[in-house]
């Protein structure tokens, strides 16, 4: 190989003087050496020119980049399969942030309780929608407004309603994905929250309802899911930002290594919004020893937040001594 480099180099040196730029070949012929020929061209021949000796250098450099480029193959995460060759999401996930106090990027702030101090402040979040701002209608942005100022009478999961679809994927609990060939079964912690995804299914949806009516696919590794049908009185998150009746949602689960899905929802809304955005966050399998999902059943919860004022007050006994009048 040496040979090479001495042979190249002096090659190099005769042809530079009569026609400089012929010698830009010698790194193709001895590419493994190519920069000790550029090197040993720039200091054997700086004097004959330092703009043809930076050419060499640059157009080496380049080339070295390429061949190391050419030897690396990205290689796309492949799950694992499921009998029917589908790839595998069962498990339990959760998702891992403040998407479900505010979607958009917040600072933190204090919360609604006083008497919770540090403890029920809500954290800052850089945000989960992609390309800025959510494109409310004039009218919508100040009803979202109306809702931030009024959350805790407003926010349908105070009351324990069911959250919808996407809010139940990043509320702070987990869920759980089933699947067989036809069917693809969520059951989230909050409140009982389910629903099932019909793969394949091309019918609409019969009535309108807290979680929707879910259609799914499948595009290689990824489930798609088509939602519609979903009542108006569901929210994205606790500050305010809602949708109405006629809401569309296309999800995509991803996976993107054994204990990570990536998820996407994109958001048609019409009546609400200017145009469709979108939302993206990871979702992450929960590896806890025995992991399962438990109880939420929020309704005692709220009995009294409720219903507290129906209760009937019993009439005080009167005094000892004292006639009732």
């Amino acid at each position: 190989m040496n040979g090479c480099v001495e042979a190249e180099l002096e090659e190099c040196n005769s042809l530079w003087a009569e026609e400089p730029l012929a010698c830009s070949c010698a790194p193709h012929r001895c590419s493994s050496n190519h920069s000790r020929i550029v090197w040993g061209v720039l200091v054997r021949e700086s004097g004959r020119g330092v703009v043809i000796a930076s050419w060499i250098l640059v157009a080496a450099s380049a080339l070295w980049f390429s061949a190391a480029s050419w030897g690396q193959t990205t290689h796309a995460y492949r799950a694992p399969r499921t009998a029917d060759g589908k790839p595998d999401l069962n498990g339990i996930w959760q998702a891992i942030g403040t998407a479900y106090w505010d979607i958009e990027a917040h600072d933190a702030k204090p919360g609604p309780i006083v008497a919770m101090g540090a403890l029920g402040g809500i954290p800052g979040g850089l945000g989960i929608v992609e390309g800025g701002p959510l494109p409310y209608r004039p009218e919508a942005l100040a009803k979202k407004k109306v809702n931030a100022e009024n959350w805790l009478a407003r926010d349908p999961v105070v009351k324990c309603y069911l959250p919808g679809i996407p809010r139940a994927t990043y509320m702070p609990f987990p869920f759980q994905i089933v699947q067989s060939p036809e069917y693809v079964s969520f059951s989230y912690e909050f409140a009982f929250a389910s629903r099932v995804v019909n793969i394949g299914m091309k019918s609409e949806a019969p009535v309108d309802s807290w979680m929707g009516w879910s259609r799914g696919s499948w595009n290689g590794d990824t489930l798609v899911v088509d939602v519609s049908g979903m009542v108006e009185d569901t929210w994205f998150d606790s500050a305010g930002n809602f949708h109405s009746d006629a809401l569309h949602l296309v999800e995509r689960y991803i996976p993107t290594s054994p204990d990570s899905l990536l998820y996407e929802v994109t958001v048609e809304d019409p009546k609400v919004f200017t145009r469709p955005w979108k939302m993206i966050m990871p979702l992450y399998r929960r590896l806890d020893k025995n992991v399962q999902l438990l109880e939420y059943n929020c309704i005692p919860f709220i009995e009294e937040l409720m219903y507290g004022h129906l209760r009937k007050i019993e009439p005080t006994a009167a005094s000892p001594g004292r006639k009732n009048e």
